[in-house]
């Protein structure tokens, strides 16, 4: 077991031991002054328990401000108490969103959780603690029409190959539903047909796989792609969808990041005339709410494609009613 300093919050440097993503880890100091044991049950908690990165990310920023909220008022890690977690949830909702205070409060939550089933702490003084009430029944995320979409992807140059690979990933993410997390993952095997079908996989949370039927437009547009990238003929588990390099602007054998796609999203909306707030999540948004304006569509299928766990999730994405909202409020004649 490593020797960790017990003056402030220190950074963690020992390469024997894991980091979060590209940052090394900052142990709070009302951690490290509890000895040892609950230094390693904190450092268990965000890299062998949270396997998203951003995910343990998120989760060890809300961790972090409140421990340091508590460093302040002097409170020792065994002495935090339900009225305390109540007090620094209380103040948080005057300078966070609903949302952000609830993930806030499951991140502290569930590291007790952790501490608790250690041995580290005999209760969790956040279980009994109530976050703000928020629910959900339309999404905020811009959705194109189907004549946006389509004036989007006739706009992107389909005779360079930069072009052909950007046409390709929207067309996945719109026709799939796909995350952009999920479709940046996508190697070339994940490319595949059986008989005369065509499937994509795509690497959604968890580790887990989500095969779904592809569209022929997004066929389409995968296979121009592919071939004027000529890359059918590489490794199967080479990156899908790549980054470009060079003066001369050749295909790498990096992955896009999701950063790399929302800048792209980002260039292609402003040349296609679009919303500046057209993001990743428009495309999924975008493909679920037109899936929904045909006749004979589901909303247990929509949620089945998704890869939602509740069809309540899916329904935020489904704009039609929006419409239908603003065609019976414009009902009123006055």
């Amino acid at each position: 077991m490593a020797t960790f300093e017990k003056t402030g919050s220190i950074i963690l440097k020992n390469p024997n031991l894991p980091s979060l993503g590209k940052t090394d880890l900052a142990l709070p100091a009302i951690i490290t002054q509890n000895g040892e044991r609950t230094t390693k049950r904190f450092l268990e908690y965000f890299t062998a328990r949270i396997r998203n990165p951003n995910t343990r990310r998120a989760y060890y920023r809300s961790v972090s401000r409140f421990l340091l909220w508590c460093e302040n008022y002097q409170i020792d890690l065994a002495t935090i108490e339900p009225i305390m977690v109540s007090a620094y949830i209380e103040a948080l909702m005057d300078e966070l969103s609903a949302p952000s205070v609830k993930q806030h409060l499951a991140a502290i939550r569930e590291l007790f959780d952790y501490m608790v089933t250690g041995g580290i702490l005999p209760y969790n003084p956040a279980a009994a603690v109530r976050g703000p009430k928020h629910v959900v029944k339309t999404g905020k995320t811009p959705v194109l029409t189907p004549e946006e979409a389509r004036m989007l992807f006739d706009t992107i140059d389909h005779h360079s190959l930069v072009g052909k690979r950007d046409r390709a990933l929207l067309g996945v993410m719109t026709y799939s539903f796909a995350r952009v997390g999920a479709v940046v993952k996508m190697r070339i095997q994940d490319y595949f047909t059986q008989g005369r079908n065509a499937w994509f996989i795509l690497h959604e949370k968890g580790g887990k796989y989500h095969k779904v039927p592809a569209h022929h437009k997004a066929v389409d547009f995968l296979e121009d792609y592919l071939t004027s990238a000529d890359i059918w003929n590489e490794k199967r588990s080479h990156p899908l969808f790549r980054s470009f390099g060079g003066r001369g602007r050749e295909i790498s054998e990096r992955p896009l990041y999701t950063t790399d796609v929302l800048r792209m999203i980002k260039r292609r909306s402003v040349q296609a005339g679009l919303s500046p707030d057209t993001c990743c999540h428009t495309f999924r948004a975008t493909g679920i709410t037109a899936y929904m304006a045909s006749p004979g569509a589901s909303l247990e299928k929509a949620a089945q494609i998704a890869n939602h766990a509740s069809t309540r999730t899916t329904q935020i994405y489904n704009r039609n009613d929006d419409e239908v909202n603003r065609t019976e409020i414009e009902r009123i004649m006055i």
